[in-house]
This record gives structure tokens, sequence and C-alpha cells, in this order.
């Protein structure tokens, strides 16, 4: 069995991580993908995160068309910072022993991959995948410099759709009252309507 895992915020999720997940689902052939929202993530302290619950259902509402995508409580559930290695840990307790893990992960991310809790024993337990948009220059190279031979073939690229959306920018646009359509799944854009997320 063959697994992704797409962690983040999802604050809110939205197209760009979608697109993403689809083109590594089917670039790798994987069996499924787990979104999983995380709780209290080490690299974004700054800033509060929109409640969990609504980080949680946006992220169920934008998945549950797709029948290769799921979505995992399992970092909301733990106590803590949301470490990449305790959710790696905590995945292969549920999944068959025989099951493989692929994290998905943006360029910039990859390039600070080894600064990560744990890095190397991460590493060594399920595969990166380095996901950049089509038409950008990367070096996967200087990601495996930062590692050790063997665990280097950990570390893969996938090249995704270009799209250009972030949920920084996503957030702006419903504070200052501009349009959101097509940058969020619709029953999305419904939902941060209706709960009147981000604009105050």
């Amino acid at each position: 069995m063959k697994v992704g895992i797409m962690g983040g915020t999802f604050d809110p999720i939205h197209n760009g991580h979608l697109a993403t997940a689809e083109a590594v689902n089917d670039a790798l052939n994987l069996d499924q993908i787990l979104f999983i929202p995380a709780a209290r993530p080490p690299h974004k302290r700054g800033r509060q995160l929109a409640d969990e619950f609504h980080r949680l259902a946006m992220t169920v509402l934008a998945t549950c068309s797709h029948p290769d995508f799921h979505v995992s409580t399992i970092e909301l559930e733990r106590d803590g910072p949301s470490y990449a290695v305790d959710t790696v840990d905590a995945l292969k307790n549920i999944f068959p022993p025989d099951a493989q893990f692929f994290y998905v992960l943006g360029a910039d991310a990859a390039l600070e991959l080894h600064t990560w809790h744990n890095a190397f024993e991460l590493v060594s337990k399920c595969f990166f995948v380095a996901a950049t948009r089509q038409g950008t220059v990367f070096d996967l190279d200087a990601v495996h410099k930062n590692f050790p031979a063997d665990l280097r073939h950990h570390i893969i690229h996938v090249e995704t759709p270009a799209l250009e959306i972030s949920s920084t920018d996503i957030r702006d646009k419903i504070l200052h009252r501009r349009s959101i359509k097509y940058l969020v799944p619709e029953p999305v854009e419904q939902y941060i309507r209706k709960e009147r997320l981000y604009d105050h």
C-alpha cells in the first residue's frame, strides 16, 4: 500500500492543495492520500489559526468528493507540537507493516527539510515528495546534499500544475471583501461565508 501524506494548517485549504495532491497521486500511483490538519505546527507559532474544528470541516468538505482523498485527525488528537516524525510513527501503527508513506511538501519546505525535528530519522521512515510548480527551477541535489547518501533516494521530485494560490492571500481577500471564487472549492467558500471566517 502506498499512502500519501498532505500535512498543513489548511487555513483555509484551497485548490492549490488539491491540485498538488492529485498530481502526486497520479505520478506515483498512490492508493490514497491523507490530508492531516495540523494542531500546532512548530514553524507557524506567530499567527493565530482558525479554530481546528473549522479547519477540519473545510478539509473534509474539500476532499469528500475524491475517492482517493481522506482526512485524518491524528495530529488534532495529539498534545504538543505537530512534529512530522510523530505523525509518521503513529501512521505506521495504524497501517499494514508493508505500507509505504509519501510525505508531500513544497519546494521551500524541501530545502529546509534537514532542519526538521529528528530529520534523519524521519526521512529513513518515509519518502518525501518535493512538489514544485511546472516551470519552476528546483535543485533536488541541493536537498540531497543535506542527508547521508543512504537516505537520498527517499527524497524525490514531482512537478505539479502551476497554480499561484496561497492561504494568506485568500484570508486577505476575505478581510477586504474580495472574491475567492475558484481559489477554494465551492463548499469551502460557502462554509467560510456561513461561519464568517477571516473577515475580521
